[in-house]
């Protein structure tokens, strides 16, 4: 695994990172919720799919602007999450790279997100814009419903890899104890084998261990709640730094 450098985060080294999601629906609550998210966030994400402006480009610009004021040099993740993968809002694919397209090119993110099973050629040359632009891409895949077997797994981090993605990022629902195990697998042998770092958690309550064991599995960054969780099972911000410390290997 080659760590990747975001400003002043490295991702891949180390003990995972923690990121803060944002869920603000108004960008006066945005960035009351970033003031008291940035005390323990190494990297920021903004769940655009919440913010009630999203399709407003100058009001996403304006408080991508206002935002980035309040969080200073931490890295921040822009990611809309569509309904099909658990987001907030339900839009066209053709809207979701409209948006994806601003945010690139008027560099509002350090990161961005995108999902792996939208149209191949789109998400590609979403990709390679946003290397363009010097903004590094976490290619994501989230099953709500269930965990796919280790080599399904295994093939869709593959898949980012092949798709110019910086970083690999794989959530599922656990249905039982085999399908944490088998999570924890994929990760394990995609992180050995291939250069980008990677991002996996099982979701939910049953999952809370793959959200705290990357350091020794090899998944780089975790997701830390300040109010409001954006997914199942997302531990308290303050209590997963806690727990991270206490399981440093390094």
């Amino acid at each position: 695994m080659k760590p990747v450098k975001i400003r002043q985060t490295i991702l891949g080294q180390g003990r995972p990172k923690i990121a803060v999601p944002l869920t603000a629906k108004t960008t006066s609550d945005l960035l009351v919720q970033a003031k008291e998210a940035k005390a323990l966030a190494e990297v920021i994400e903004w769940r655009i799919d919440f913010f009630e402006s999203v399709l407003d480009f100058a009001s996403l610009t304006t408080a991508a602007q206002q935002l980035r004021e309040v969080i200073g040099e931490i890295p921040l993740l822009i990611t809309f999450r569509t309904a099909k993968e658990g987001g907030a809002m339900e839009i066209s694919e053709d809207k979701y790279f409209e948006i994806y397209e601003h945010v690139v090119t008027n560099k509002l993110a350090d990161i961005l997100d995108i999902e792996l099973f939208q149209t191949t050629r789109k998400v590609k040359k979403m990709a390679i814009l946003a290397d363009a632009n010097d903004i590094k891409v976490i290619m994501s895949n989230h099953d709500f419903a269930k965990t796919p077997t280790v080599a399904e797994m295994v093939r869709r981090l593959e898949l980012m890899a092949n798709y110019h993605a910086d970083i690999l990022k794989i959530a599922v629902m656990p249905n039982c104890v085999l399908d944490v195990l088998n999570l924890l697998t994929a990760t394990q042998e995609v992180a050995a084998r291939l250069d980008q770092p990677v991002i996996s958690m099982a979701m939910g309550d049953l999952g809370k261990l793959t959200r705290v064991c990357g350091e020794v599995v090899g998944s780089c960054l975790t997701f830390g709640s300040v109010g409001q969780a954006s997914a199942p099972g997302q531990i308290e911000a303050q209590s997963l730094k806690e727990i991270l410390q206490a399981l440093k290997v390094n």
